[in-house]
């Protein structure tokens, strides 16, 4: 018989993952609240019309499509299947696809329900998106998004309090990070101040390197690109940008001066650098220049997050957008949002062995059975443990007493209850620490306090 599979590029997650996972989730979605935002969710599948198109020929190559219920040949000619056109076919046949992402379905419901949205609107979605892309490491083709934006306000003070969202989540999971932050105005200044704004991916790209291949290959590879001398010249100071914060900020106003784009970018990213000074933030808020997040997409401030203990790719990001709705035909809605890569950070995590032990540790008491008359004895104390919010099993058959440990064993069960016969006579329980392997007989109804006393 053929071993059970799942499709490449998803994944089963374990009570123990799931229980890691939930942390994130929780973690995230606490903060999110706190700052204001609220949930909502959307469909798992969105219709084509909806989906296509939005993320350029490579993403719509992506999606998920749904074959139509019933007889999805029912609108193809015998010409058309011959033809095997793969694209006009599946036009045909699906009116549905699997979601991509959450952005946007976001943008979808905005339009839907804005006669009864509040703006500016402040939401958070945590679900999975689809992409029929080869599974690689790191690389699923089921994965998680954990979203929040804010649509409806120009207002700096949304960037800001993003950062602050950002900076108490992984203050919560205790992991060191460097948040970068550019702007998508600033890149726009400096190709068009030196003439290249045709330019500006690779000008990003090679000014990356700076660190790996030095200054020289640097020049070369933007000589490569196209650029002029002239053009390199003026880059230079773009490129060897060092020094603090504001000094980098000083540089780059003097280089963009003649460039009103440049300077409001430098304008708006000062006033946000500024504001964070004076909120203490714990971890470091770096200006980076190299970041181009999706340059297509944003317009104003993009956000990146690295973590400082561990070698992996971005861990959160997200930037300023001018026109979430306008695909949808209701145009000139700012907006501004952050995206934590969960299984990054799950890895994160795991790698630095960060999940506190009450996050994993599901069953905190099991009763061992030795019968009936001992389960009806500990039945209400159970239900009473339970009451208290003690996670409590009762081991349900009455095998030997090495399985039933075994199994707490196994499952990581802190504290073990055992009634016998002497214990019933004293209306007593003997309470033993799977830990320490130290036990004590407790009157039946002092139990629930001991255990509490020993949690806390």
């Amino acid at each position: 018989m053929n071993k059970p599979s799942i499709p490449k590029g998803t994944r089963d997650f374990s009570p123990v993952e799931m229980a890691k996972r939930n942390y994130i989730f929780n973690t995230i979605r606490d903060v999110y609240a706190l700052y204001g935002f609220q949930q909502i969710e959307t469909p798992s599948m969105e219709t084509l019309q909806t989906l296509m198109g939005k993320y350029g020929e490579e993403g719509d190559k992506l999606l998920f499509k749904i074959l139509n219920s019933g007889d999805c040949l029912a609108k193809v000619s015998d010409e058309e299947l011959i033809e095997r056109n793969p694209a006009h076919l599946s036009a045909r046949m699906c009116e549905k696809g699997l979601r991509y992402d959450l952005t946007v379905p976001f943008a979808r419901y905005v339009v839907m329900h804005r006669e009864e949205l509040q703006l500016p609107f402040k939401r958070y979605q945590i679900q999975p998106v689809w992409r029929a892309d080869r599974p690689q490491k790191g690389r699923y083709r089921e994965f998680y998004q954990c979203d929040a934006d804010v649509v409806g306000s120009d207002s700096l003070l949304n960037e800001v309090e993003l950062m602050q969202i950002v900076d108490t989540v992984f203050q919560r999971f205790g992991i060191r990070v460097q948040i970068k932050i550019n702007n998508r105005k600033i890149l726009s200044g400096i190709a068009e101040v030196i003439g290249a704004a045709d330019k500006i991916v690779d000008i990003t790209v090679a000014i990356d390197k700076l660190d790996k291949i030095g200054i020289d290959n640097v020049n070369d590879e933007l000589r490569g690109d196209g650029l002029s001398e002239e053009q390199i010249e003026k880059l230079q100071p773009i490129i060897m940008l060092s020094g603090t914060n504001d000094e980098k900020l000083a540089t780059i106003a003097s280089v963009l001066s003649a460039s009103e784009t440049g300077v409001k970018g430098v304008e708006e990213t000062r006033f946000i650098l500024d504001t964070l000074k004076s909120l203490g933030l714990k971890n470091e808020v770096q200006l980076d220049l190299t970041l181009a997040r999706g340059l297509n997409y944003y317009t104003g401030a993009i956000f990146e997050v690295k973590a400082l203990d561990v070698q992996i790719g971005s861990i959160t990001g997200g930037g300023r957008y001018d026109n979430l709705t306008g695909i949808f035909g209701m145009p000139g809605l700012s907006g501004v949002g952050i995206s934590f890569g969960a299984d990054r950070i799950y890895d994160v995590l795991n790698a630095l062995d960060l999940y506190p032990a009450d996050a994993l540790n599901a069953t905190q008491l099991l009763f061992i059975n030795f019968g009936e008359a001992e389960t009806a004895y500990i039945l209400p104390v159970a239900a009473q443990a339970r009451k208290a919010g003690i996670a409590t099993e009762i081991y349900p058959d009455a095998v030997k007493m090495k399985k039933q440990m075994s199994y707490a064993n196994a499952k990581g069960i802190p504290f073990v209850a055992l009634a016998g016969e002497n214990e019933m006579a004293s209306r007593q329980i003997t309470l033993k620490n799977m830990t320490t392997g130290t036990q004590q007989l407790v009157a039946i109804d002092d139990l629930v306090n001991e255990l509490i006393q020993k949690q806390s």
